[in-house]
């Protein structure tokens, strides 16, 4: 692959020929299977000549809820109830829950004089960017935006909430740790670098220097830099061409770099200009594989007709941004949806949840705006809300979401004030198997764990949760039925389940089994099989958190002693 910053008339010619292939239609051969059971077809990712859903398809369902293995591995992290891959047969009712905004937003206000340079765009704001727990010192770090694109600057808290803008050495006297014009920006703390130089990764979306003769909108790259402490940053190469608002993650699941990119081919002009939506690129190697050409990165995924519409304008929405994290057993995805640009408005853009157990295909069962704009010039979210690098942090009992918002101006469609604020949720708490007065039950397809004790995250203080395991024939164990477990009535996001004359579930670690959970007037979250009595899930933490000393809970309820 040729060094993707250079963009030249042989580059159209591979781009013709790029989107001239299409899927293999010889038989799928087997590939790599995921820690979920999830086998992905060769090649992989998927060769798409066009993209798969758009504003006017439905969307597509991702197939391993259509086919889903027949023994699911359940050792990798807390088992959400977000679809229905896990369950076999329910007769509890599921719901989706939002995000609640911190009543004391904004957490971050721009007060500096590199902050608020111009009066119609002053910022100290996350455009992705990054917030993070870092282990090493136990410190909440942010890198965010500050004043109108022109500088990338770092901010630190002990509590998330109140932070501080250390005075640095890069430019003298400020907390800028990258000068110079920036676009859209990703900040990466990888936990799982040897290289302690490459500790902190950055992603910066700036100018190409030059027109792309392919595509005239085509003229931005990634700057991909390197840096020991987050704060001095070493440039270790460029991109391929791209447009702005493109970001970066780390899907620790197959160990692959993933570029979320905004890209545009010569057949994706809509009604209001160059469609935004998003293409991809993996690689374990973080430079190989930001080095593609203008034809190279694959049709992903776009908004579809289920994404609704502003009533006051209309306008088809598009995808602004994709913003990606590994949280428990799967990836996390904040889609940026954008709906309109009115006159009198600065895109007022929501945040919409998306769940992916393969890294590639999305489940996006609840279209509301997870983090929403308020639609009232003059509020810190009333436009443009963004999401943060890293999607969100465990702190406690609560998930961390970082995002940013516009302020606006009455009468124009200027930014206004660009501040961040805290949006929390309760940690697995996107989604619940709901049970009234009378009691319901959720049995899973057969798993297999190598455990030996099981959690839930339930809410039934007034209630109860009483849970069995089947055997491969659907029949109940005597040792582990729903008469000898004790009953759970609690409202705790980590509580143990236990069954009168067993010690554990060690006698069945390694065979299929079902588990089936009998709830009343309650809601469980999830569940999970740990290998010892922390409640320790073994899954992915996103951005980190309070307590955790990597990139997984290998410490469980050391992390939250409550």
């Amino acid at each position: 692959m040729m060094l993707g910053t250079r963009c030249s008339a042989g580059a159209l010619v591979l781009f013709m020929a790029s989107w001239a292939f299409a899927q293999d239609s010889s038989p799928e051969k087997r590939g790599e299977i995921l820690h979920n059971g999830i086998s992905l077809p060769s090649p992989w990712p998927p060769r798409l000549s066009r993209f798969p859903v758009s504003v006017e398809t439905d969307p597509v369902t991702p197939p391993y809820l259509v086919s889903p293995p027949a023994v699911i591995p359940i050792d990798v992290g807390r088992q959400l109830f977000v679809d229905d891959f896990l369950v076999g047969e329910a007769t509890l009712k599921r719901s989706y829950h939002l995000a609640k905004y911190y009543a004391g937003n904004p957490i971050l206000k721009p007060d500096q004089p590199w902050e608020t340079g111009d009066k119609d765009h002053p910022a100290a704001m996350t455009f992705s960017d990054g917030v993070w727990h870092d282990p090493a010192d136990g410190l909440f770090k942010m890198w965010y935006m500050g004043g109108r694109a022109s500088s990338t600057c770092y901010a630190t808290s002990r509590d998330g909430i109140s932070w501080e803008k250390p005075r640095l050495d890069v430019k003298p006297g400020t907390n800028i740790v990258r000068p110079g014009y920036r676009d859209s920006n990703t900040v990466w703390l990888d936990l799982e670098e040897k290289d302690p130089n490459r500790r902190y990764k950055m992603f910066s979306v700036i100018g190409a220097g030059s027109p792309c003769p392919v595509t005239e909108w085509n003229n931005w790259v990634m700057a991909v830099q390197f840096s020991r402490d987050g704060i001095h940053w070493v440039e270790a190469g460029k991109s391929g061409r791209m447009v702005d608002r493109s970001t970066a993650f780390w899907n620790p699941f197959r160990k692959v770099w993933v570029y979320s990119i905004r890209h545009v081919y010569p057949w994706s002009r809509g009604t209001y200009g160059f469609e935004r939506r998003r293409s991809y690129v993996e690689n374990p190697d973080v430079l190989a594989g930001s080095r593609w050409e203008v034809g190279e990165p694959l049709p992903w995924i776009d908004v579809d007709r289920l994404d609704p519409k502003r009533d006051d304008l209309q306008i088809k929405p598009q995808l602004y941004n994709l913003d990606c994290a590994a949280y428990e057993s799967l990836v996390l995805g904040l889609f940026t949806v954008w709906r309109g640009q009115p006159a009198d408005r600065h895109k007022p853009n929501n945040l919409v949840l998306g769940y992916s157990r393969d890294g590639w295909h999305w489940s996006r069962p609840d279209r509301r705006p997870f983090c929403t704009v308020s639609d009232k010039t003059g509020e810190w979210n009333a436009n443009n809300v963004q999401s943060a690098g890293g999607v969100c942090l465990v702190v406690g009992d609560q998930l961390y979401f970082y995002v940013s918002g516009r302020a606006g101006q009455l009468g124009n469609n200027k930014a206004g004030v660009c501040t961040t604020g805290l949006a929390t949720i309760r940690r697995d708490g996107f989604a619940s198997m709901d049970a009234g007065e009378t009691e319901g039950t959720v049995t899973t397809r057969p798993v297999r764990f190598s455990g030996k004790h099981l959690f839930v995250n339930v809410d039934a203080p007034a209630g109860e949760l009483r849970v069995e395991l089947l055997d491969e024939r659907g029949k109940v164990i005597p040792s582990l039925s729903r008469a000898r477990c004790v009953p759970v009535r609690a409202d705790k996001t980590l509580a143990a389940v236990r069954w009168r004359g067993t010690a554990d579930l060690s006698s069945w670690t390694g065979k299929p089994v079902r588990i089936r959970f009998h709830l009343r007037q309650g809601r469980l979250y999830a569940f999970w099989v740990s290998p010892d009595k922390s409640g320790a899930s073994r899954g992915y933490l996103a951005a980190g958190g309070p307590g955790f000393t990597g990139p997984t809970d290998t410490v469980g309820s050391a992390a939250n002693p409550r």
